[in-house]
């Protein structure tokens, strides 16, 4: 009786364990952007522009930062393409609330296209956390479309990067 006590406790506190440990220990953006980190997709200086930066976190752990969404989606659609194994597993995508400059979960996120808006190079992904507030910029800054993250292609991501712009130079 005693034995089938200490076993049923024993195999309880083993499944406790082994589920926290199997849970990700990361579950959030990193908070401090070293000032010479770079996008990796454009290789542009993320730091450089705190409102826009975003991260993916693989399965091992390893953050990967952006300097928007553009680039972010570009990176998440085909990783091979920017040095990184094509069979990587995103783990966590991050962005950054248009108003409030909070983290989001990028993939809960709603995005608006089109706007009056343009990030460090360009067109770009605006997000935020509501879609009330991102109809709401919509309307207010002549933004052609709402998506969430689900809705976003890899074509539009390619249409946008065709016409990266950086303020006071041509695309080349």
């Amino acid at each position: 009786m005693k034995s089938g006590r200490l076993f049923g406790c024993c195999a309880a506190m083993l499944y406790f364990a082994v589920s926290v440990c199997a849970a990700p220990v990361w579950a959030e953006p990193l908070e401090k952007i070293d000032s010479g980190a770079r996008c990796a997709v454009c290789g542009m200086f993320v730091a450089k522009y705190p409102n826009w930066v975003t991260q993916i976190r693989d399965n091992t752990g390893n953050v990967k930062l952006f300097d928007g969404v553009k680039d972010l989606m570009a990176f998440y659609f085909a990783p091979g393409s920017f040095g990184a194994d094509d069979k990587l597993t995103v783990e966590e995508i991050w962005v950054k609330d248009y108003y409030t400059l909070a983290w989001l979960d990028g993939r809960k996120a709603f995005y608006v296209v089109g706007s009056d808006v343009n990030g460090p190079m360009g067109e770009e992904f605006v997000p935020f956390q509501d879609q009330g507030a991102a109809d709401n910029f919509l309307k207010d800054h002549h933004g052609s479309k709402r998506l969430t993250f689900n809705e976003i292609t890899m074509e539009m991501v390619e249409s946008m990067r065709s016409q990266h712009k950086m303020k006071g130079h041509m695309k080349h």
